[in-house]
C-alpha cells in the first residue's frame, strides 16, 4: 500500500505586488493553517516518509511547518524545482521516481496542477484551496505503478 498526500501551499502574502512570484512568503493565515493541518494529520497517525516540495518560498515554508508539526526530519524534505508550476503529469512523474520503500509521500506544490491531479485521482475533488490536503491510498508496491483511477481510499481536508 502507498499513501500519497497532495498539499497545496498555505495562503501566501500579496502585500508586495512587485515581489517575484517565486519569493512570495506565507501570510499570517498561512502560518497558522500549515501547523494546524499537520496537527490534524498527526492525530490520525499520518506521517510522511518523504516530503517533496516546490522551491517557491510559500511551498517550502508550508512543507517545513508540516514537517515540524509531524516530527518529520528535515532531511526527509527535498525541494524540487520541477514542482513550481507543475502539471498533474509532472507531479505524477515525480511521484513515480520515489523509492519503493517509501510508504507515505507528501507533495507540496501549486495550483492548477494539484487540483487537476486531485480530480483525476478522485473524480470528486474539484479544487484544492490553500493548505488543503488530498490523501490517496493505493494498493500498489511501487510508486511507478500508481494508477490514476485506482485509489482504494480518498480523504480530503482543508483549513476552512
Amino acid at each position: 500500500m502507498k499513501t500519497l498526500l497532495l498539499v497545496r501551499h498555505a495562503k501566501s502574502s500579496w502585500d508586495a505586488p512587485a515581489r517575484d512570484d517565486h519569493e512570495r512568503p506565507l501570510n499570517e493565515r498561512g502560518l497558522r493553517d500549515a501547523p494546524e493541518m499537520g496537527r490534524r494529520l498527526g492525530e490520525r497517525g499520518i506521517r510522511p516518509d518523504v516530503i517533496r516540495a516546490s522551491t517557491a518560498v510559500r511551498a517550502r515554508t508550508t512543507a517545513r511547518l508540516l514537517a515540524e508539526e509531524l516530527g518529520v526530519a528535515l532531511d526527509a524534505l527535498v525541494l524540487d524545482p520541477r514542482l513550481y508550476g507543475a502539471s498533474a503529469q509532472t507531479v505524477l512523474d515525480i511521484v513515480a521516481e520515489l523509492d519503493a520503500d517509501v510508504a507515505v509521500a507528501m507533495i507540496v506544490a501549486h495550483d492548477p496542477g494539484l487540483s487537476e491531479l486531485a480530480f483525476e485521482l478522485s473524480g470528486t475533488i474539484e479544487h484544492m484551496p490553500t493548505c488543503a490536503i488530498a490523501e490517496f491510498t493505493f494498493d500498489v508496491d511501487e510508486w511507478a505503478r500508481l494508477d490514476r483511477s485506482g485509489a482504494v481510499e480518498v480523504r480530503f481536508d482543508s483549513p476552512r
